[in-house]
């Protein structure tokens, strides 16, 4: 198997769930916190450019419903989505998985199944 990352925050269900999934079929991942690390622009350019911005951005985040309006109005572009993710990683859906040039955003065990057993 190539080269799978996972991305997320480690305290996220979702992600837990994730590395549980991928430890029970012995499929080593590597891990990228972005609270610790960051995300670089290429990356979330490229994660849109594979699934679309409402497949990445958040919206029923917290952090989503806490900013003004205004910086709300900034997620109407690529760039300013890119932006807000940037400031605010929470902003990001998790866990997305990456590998082969390809993204899985979210837990679902049907498609972890068919894209990696």
């Amino acid at each position: 198997m190539t080269n799978i990352t996972i991305y997320g925050i480690p305290n996220c269900d979702l992600v837990k769930k994730t590395f549980t999934w991928f430890n029970k079929n012995e499929l080593a991942v590597q891990f990228h916190d972005y609270k610790k690390e960051g995300i670089s622009k290429n990356k979330l350019d490229s994660w849109i450019g594979l699934t679309g911005i409402e497949k990445i951005l958040n919206k029923r985040s917290t952090t989503w419903r806490e900013l003004p309006a205004a910086e709300q109005e900034k997620a109407a572009t690529k760039d300013g989505a890119i932006e807000l993710m940037r400031a605010n990683t929470s902003l990001i859906k998790r866990p997305v998985i990456e590998y082969q040039g390809k993204i899985l955003v979210g837990y679902d065990e049907t498609s972890l199944a068919k894209n990696f057993l």
